[in-house]
């Protein structure tokens, strides 16, 4: 077990708790439109004024909006995002998993276990804070490759190999093992360019849609890993071993939406949905703990601490067998769109 423990009644009133605990179906709703507003509202930018500027604005927001799916499909999986479950696994899995290639159901399993096991050896989620600090040279490789596609490429192929199955398995068994993995991802998907096309932009699917989750979208995700867990203070103590990051509006808006930043908040109290972290961080700061908080100004300062490590220390092929080690010992299917939340 982690080695400090802290209980809610030791930060919160009672009359804290029940407020912050509060569910609202509607601001669930409200979260999941307003990423598909910024979607859509992206996508007719660049139908009205198509440039590469206008182009790669649209990219970038788009890819933070797909990871905002991903954040509030983690909220479903904390039973979050509406009062009642099956509206709340039906809000998580057709609005938010299903058209980033995700699955709640299967994300909760794995996800709970790093709750539970929060940077310890047994943390599944440890893989993607162990390796730091790296070098900026480092980092630098690995943006390159989250940014032309070649990461998001190999976890996509990753993810509908293991779909498949076995070559050996019979067809029709194949067939069932893909429909179990993926079969409704890839329904999401055909409605999205299904709807795309109803509105005489076809190409959006390719270029709008699977271009941004390729690209922008993997760049921010490994930004966030970062964030939450690598180079933190101490590895045992709940207040040090999860970090929050302060995140100014630019920020919110491409690398950190929907509460994502308040990641500390969220260990403690992870039944809490996120629009009320704002307010569990406020309590936090002006409580007996707040010293003892692991929390940076922002993200630029966080990317500071994680490639802090002297270039002439580079090793180009330690992390990539970190990355084989990911692939190897996870379901592709639940981790790698949202991992490490």
């Amino acid at each position: 077990m982690t080695a400090l423990r802290i209980r809610a009644r030791d930060v919160l009133t009672e009359d804290q708790l029940v407020a912050v605990r509060q569910r609202k179906t509607w601001k669930g709703i409200a979260l999941i439109a307003h990423a598909w507003a910024l979607i859509v509202s992206a996508i007719a930018l660049v139908a009205c004024w198509p440039n590469p500027l206008t182009y790669l604005f649209a990219v970038a927001i788009i890819g933070s909006r797909q990871l905002g799916l991903a954040i509030l499909m983690h909220d479903g999986a904390h039973g979050c995002l509406a009062a009642d479950e099956r509206i709340n696994l039906t809000l998580s899995q057709w609005f938010c998993a299903y058209p980033v290639f995700a699955e709640t159901r299967s994300y909760r399993r794995y996800h709970l276990k790093h709750h539970a096991r929060t940077q310890q050896v047994d943390d599944p989620d440890l893989v993607l804070s162990a390796p730091f600090p790296i070098t900026r040279m480092s980092y630098r490789r690995k943006f390159l490759r989250d940014i032309t596609g070649q990461t998001g490429y190999q976890q996509r192929r990753a993810q509908l190999l293991n779909a498949l199955g076995p070559r050996q398995w019979p067809l029709l068994r194949r067939a069932t093992h893909f429909w179990g993995k993926l079969g409704p991802q890839f329904v999401a998907n055909a409605i999205l360019f299904a709807a795309f096309a109803a509105a005489g932009v076809w190409w959006a699917y390719p270029l709008l849609w699977l271009a941004p989750l390729l690209t922008w979208m993997m760049v921010i995700t490994r930004i966030r890993n970062i964030a939450e867990h690598a180079v933190v203070p101490d590895s045992s103590d709940p207040l040090r071993n999860t970090r929050t990051t302060r995140a100014n509006f630019l920020e919110r808006l491409f690398v950190a939406p929907y509460y994502v930043n308040y990641h500390l908040e969220h260990h403690l109290l992870f039944y809490v949905p996120c629009y009320n972290l704002p307010r569990v961080h406020r309590i936090l700061s002006a409580s007996r703990h707040a010293g003892r908080m692991e929390v940076q100004p922002s993200y630029l300062a966080v990317l500071r601490l994680a490639t802090a490590k002297p270039d002439h220390e580079d090793r180009p092929g330690q992390l990539v067998n970190s990355a084989r080690r990911v692939r190897a010992g996870a379901d592709v299917g639940a981790d790698l769109t949202a991992g490490g939340f």
